[in-house]
């Protein structure tokens, strides 16, 4: 028994510390540990599941299928990742964050089923966010993926419908160089006679093909399912009939409508199991929650917070960004990891930003300023730079600069509006 596990954490300050040790690396994707631990455990749920993948929108549908079921009265659990500033963000029962003792519980529970396995810090929270589920005799779980899919510990649990909502570029040193390797990837949640939805309107032949391959029902946006837009309301469109005067998602951004019609299209495939109303759908759409994602803040000057970190969500920031008022000022707080494409995710803003205050994150994957700085020269930037030790700093100076007319966009990260929130509260 190594030092580590004579003396089990308490806090949950420490649990977290305890995880980012234990393993020898914070990503090392596989099946085999967390599918063991899992049966040592007896994680075995009876309630209908929902995993949801892709690339990007995946947090918005998430949010928006979880609010539409708990509208309709049934007892939801929801696992997602990453967290902007607790823990606690990533595992909700009932619409509201698990408390520090119960995840130290389920932290315990999975700790003293481990041995001889290790597990990482990711593998280890979603077995505790299955016991809490279990524990918590939640109707549905709604599990969002985390990287890729077929090798992402969401994926030793079953689901009942499956998601994979966009394909584009991100972790490609671990999913593959290109389109179709990302999309047999995420793929991999599919299973034989399970419906599968894709919010892509051109999926990766690899996608498709695996589905057909397994027989997985696939549902796609545009062939099988899709949206129109109204002035004020929307309507939903599938093989299955329409639903017409919707009110508009609460989350802000002109993509947003696409990630409702695919939560509402997933929704359509679990009907028979968790049937839901008209009036949950709109007081789902209405009541949705989800910090970051082209979050507009209260006040003026106008602060956005986006939580984008590769070049498919840029450009979907920049097309909402445009859809706002017009005058003033961008000033852009910018940071992000050293390991994702900076520059490719810069150049859809390029022409929209007046100034850039780029600024450090910490830890070994963060770039620092100088490093953001050399990506928007790449790309060919004039307007100004300046560079900060962190986002709070350069947000901080953005504040005192900016004019009431003027918008403050924070991006680039969960760490970037993390930070940014925090200096805010």
């Amino acid at each position: 028994m190594s030092a580590d596990r004579v003396i089990a954490p308490q806090s949950l300050a420490d649990w977290l510390a305890y995880l980012e040790r234990i393993h020898p690396s914070a990503i090392d994707l596989g099946l085999g540990r967390v599918s063991a631990v899992r049966d040592r455990l007896d994680l075995a749920p009876a309630f209908p599941i929902i995993t949801i993948g892709g690339t990007n929108g995946k947090g918005s549908v998430c949010a928006m299928i979880e609010a539409v079921l708990s509208s309709a009265g049934y007892h939801v659990g929801l696992y997602t990742s990453p967290h902007l500033l607790r823990y606690n963000e990533r595992i909700r029962v009932a619409r509201r964050e698990v408390d520090d003792g119960a995840l130290a519980l389920s932290f315990g529970r999975v700790e003293s089923a481990r041995a001889p396995d290790s597990l990482t810090y990711f593998e280890f929270g979603t077995l505790a966010a299955m016991d809490i589920f279990m524990r918590s005799n939640v109707d549905v779980a709604v599990l969002e993926v985390g990287l890729g899919g077929r090798l992402d510990a969401v994926n030793v649990f079953d689901a009942d419908c499956t998601v994979v909502n966009t394909v584009d570029f991100d972790h490609m040193e671990y999913l593959g160089p290109d389109r179709e390797s990302i999309g047999r990837e995420k793929a991999g949640i599919f299973r034989a006679h399970v419906p599968a939805v894709c919010g892509d309107e051109d999926p990766p032949a690899s996608l498709t093909a695996h589905a057909a391959d397994i027989g997985a029902p696939l549902f796609l946006r545009g062939r099988d399912y899709g949206f129109n837009a109204g002035h004020g309301q929307w309507q939903y469109w599938s093989l299955q009939g329409k639903r017409s005067a919707l009110p508009y998602p609460a989350l802000r951004g002109a993509y947003q409508l696409a990630n409702a019609a695919t939560a509402l299209a997933a929704l359509d495939q679990i009907k028979d199991r968790l049937p839901v109303d008209m009036g949950a759908i709109r007081r789902g759409l209405v009541e949705v929650d989800l910090p970051g994602r082209f979050q507009v803040m209260p006040g003026r000057p106008l602060v956005i917070l986006d939580v984008g970190h590769n070049p498919h969500a840029a450009r979907g920031l920049a097309e909402s960004l445009r859809a706002l008022p017009t005058g003033g000022r961008v000033i852009a707080v910018f940071a992000m990891l050293k390991d994702k494409d900076i520059a490719g995710v810069a150049q859809p803003l390029q022409n929209q930003v007046d100034e850039w205050l780029v600024a450090g994150l910490p830890g070994p994957r963060g770039a620092d300023a100088r490093r953001m700085e050399q990506a928007l020269t790449s790309i060919g930037v004039t307007t100004p730079i300046t560079c900060f030790a962190s986002p709070a700093d350069a947000y901080h100076q953005a504040v005192r600069s900016a004019g009431q007319n003027d918008k403050i966009l924070v991006f680039g990260s969960f760490y970037t509006v993390g930070a940014v929130v925090q200096c805010r509260s």
